[in-house]
């Protein structure tokens, strides 16, 4: 019984991180507010201080450059680095 728990805890695990790779970045350069409030992490007063800074500067250059911006350290960007992308 125990196997059986086991097999099906990995394979559950194994199908939810799958979906969790599978899920599109989104782009710091085009996003909305309320597509950058999707991401773990990031409430209106952040997702708002992106777009200031996305607007101050033009963009964004790198995805690594979100730790400039206002209220986010270097452990929420590494955490949105996976979630995010950039381009023109």
């Amino acid at each position: 019984m125990l196997k059986k728990w086991i097999v099906s805890f990995l394979l559950a695990f194994s199908l939810a991180t799958g979906v969790a790779f599978a899920a599109e970045k989104i782009n710091l350069n085009t996003a909305t507010a309320e597509q950058l409030q999707l991401l773990d992490g990031v409430g209106p007063s952040t997702a708002a201080s992106i777009i200031d800074y996305r607007d101050a500067n033009g963009g964004f250059s790198s995805v690594d450059e979100v730790v400039n911006v206002r209220g986010i350290g270097d452990k929420k960007a590494a955490q949105l680095a996976e979630q995010v992308t950039v381009s023109d």
